[in-house]
């Protein structure tokens, strides 16, 4: 990082009338210069509501083209637009359309973790956050759940209805093995152990709670528990500990790092901001079909 270079994303902000949402999984500093910092389900309400012309999203691909579908009339940048995210890409709309001729009339459910395509073809998106009461707030037995086999699992656990599954997962989440919960349980015995969804449901079988990461947030902040042994994404480890002084957290897997979410820098968002570029658009119909699955997700509550 050069000296005053964030003298001079503010300045730059300032000029835009820009906002910048940073993901919990992004560099500590990417966090810092955050206007907000949050989840999916945060930062897409934030989208939504925020005040601004230009909204910097730093995270992935998925994340800045759900910011611009809700917010048609903002400027919608990715500071590196290389930044994707692969369980994303493990289903396209065509896959998609095949799946729902096989299971005519179920509703399908997608994890926001998916293009604006899928999400199109899709009757309602959810986060990790409010997967259970998206899945609880449709009609019938019966959904489609796409494209995390993890997340969805976990539902299906939770839900009487029944959850068609698609194959997709979180390389990230993955790497975390039942035989790591062991493990740091021995070295801190007094830890809560929190995973996240997508983790596979060995760990999730072993672990105390089962958080996205707003709700982990939370809990650390709420619970008596001095420490705790965190199963996502090792970047929401700076905000926990940033929120809780005098607690301790202890990463999970070394493995459990997303190197998408480590593209951005302070460097690219200066840049962004400068040159009003990457810019992420969703054109129409597919944004509008979209942005309904979109505000009925929003909705639910």
């Amino acid at each position: 990082m050069t000296p005053g270079t964030i003298e001079a994303i503010r300045d730059w902000k300032e000029r835009r009338r820009a906002v910048i949402l940073a993901h919990n999984y992004q560099r500590p500093e990417v966090q810092d210069i955050g206007d907000f910092v949050g989840d999916s389900l945060e930062l897409s309400r934030r989208a939504a509501e925020v005040d601004a012309e230009v909204i910097v999203f730093c995270g992935v691909h998925f994340m800045a083209e759900t910011a611009a579908i809700i917010s048609p009339g903002k400027t919608v940048l990715l500071p590196d637009p290389a930044a994707g995210c692969p369980m994303a890409d493990m289903i396209t709309a065509a896959a998609l359309t095949t799946k729902k001729d096989e299971h005519p009339g179920v509703p399908v459910v997608c994890y926001v973790n998916s293009s604006a395509a899928v999400k199109a073809l899709s009757d309602i998106c959810c986060t990790s956050s409010n997967a259970l009461a998206v899945v609880e707030s449709l009609p019938g037995d019966e959904v489609l759940f796409v494209p995390d086999y993890n997340l969805g699992h976990w539902v299906a656990t939770r839900t009487t209805k029944r959850v068609i599954l698609w194959d997709g997962f979180c390389p990230t989440h993955v790497w975390i093995r039942p035989a790591d919960v062991e493990r740091m349980v021995e070295e801190h015995p007094e830890a809560v152990v929190m995973v996240h969804p997508e983790c596979s449901p060995d760990v999730v079988a072993v672990a105390d709670e089962v958080l996205s990461t707003g709700r982990m947030l939370q809990a650390a902040k709420t619970s008596p528990a001095q420490e705790f042994i965190v199963g996502t994404e090792m970047g929401i480890l700076h905000r926990l500990e940033r929120e809780n002084p005098g607690k301790a957290f202890f990463h999970l897997s070394g493995h459990a790092v997303c190197p998408n979410m480590k593209k951005i820098t302070l460097e690219k968002v200066l840049k962004a901001l400068e040159t009003m570029a990457p810019r992420v658009r969703v054109d129409e119909p597919e944004a509008s079909a979209a942005r309904r699955a979109l505000d009925r997700m929003l909705a639910v509550r």
